[in-house]
């Protein structure tokens, strides 16, 4: 008697292929700086570290205080050319501690200023640079560019279409004098911190939650487009 044929649903399955290898040319160190008026401890920082982090995979996303900010006093903060030092020591140590990890700089508002101007130095190897409220215009009104102008590194810039502290077209006029690779996201009714009015959310049927991942979702192909290009 001929043996009896195995039905197909019977054979094994077949093995999951194997997840791919998490290298460290593929996970960046993300220093993250805060803005003049809150700490790295604000519910703000906090919300889009964790954001950041799941996004982009990184083997971490360092937040820091500057000086000013330490101590529990709120105090006014000191031009931005005086937190250089501080910022580009914190950038350093995390180079350190991770070693063969893409060096990702990213800041809210001022902090993304400092951020420009700690890539620029010639003690470090940054990728790229994303700046989360840019504040092109400074206190008398008066566009500064010129960190910008000089950077050489690629820069994502995710404005709010309502940020007094950048208005869209001073930027573009800004982005067209620059020389590195720049793009720019923006939040649609989003202010200086991204944050988008209700009754505009209301009126597009979008929610705040569905912004900032569209913006995060930018951010992370920003970051994967500058590995591949800038750090390979």
């Amino acid at each position: 008697m001929a043996p009896k044929r195995r039905r197909a649903d019977q054979s094994s399955p077949e093995p999951a292929p194997a997840p791919p290898l998490r290298t460290p040319k593929h996970q960046p160190v993300v220093v993250f700086a805060h803005g003049a008026g809150a700490p790295s401890s604000s519910d703000w920082m906090v919300h889009w570290k964790k954001m950041v982090q799941d996004a982009l995979d990184a083997v971490d996303v360092v937040t820091f205080d500057y000086p000013y900010m330490s101590g529990g006093k709120r105090r006014a903060p000191p031009k931005a050319e005086k937190l250089v030092d501080h910022h580009l020591g914190v950038v350093k140590d995390a180079a350190s501690k991770y070693q063969g990890h893409p060096l990702i700089l990213m800041g809210k508002s001022m902090g993304s200023r400092v951020s420009c101007m700690v890539a620029n130095s010639d003690d470090i190897d940054v990728c790229a640079v994303v700046c989360l409220g840019y504040p092109l215009k400074g206190v008398n009104g008066a566009v500064r560019d010129e960190t910008l102008l000089q950077l050489k590194v690629p820069i994502m810039f995710v404005q709010g279409s309502k940020d007094g502290l950048c208005p869209l077209d001073r930027l573009e006029i800004t982005r067209k004098k620059m020389t590195c690779k720049n793009e720019l996201h923006v939040v649609d009714g989003g202010d200086h911190s991204l944050k988008v009015g209700k009754r505009y959310l209301e009126s597009s049927g979008s929610n705040q939650h569905d912004v900032e991942m569209e913006a995060v979702k930018a951010i992370s192909q920003f970051v994967k487009n500058s590995l591949t290009q800038t750090c390979t």
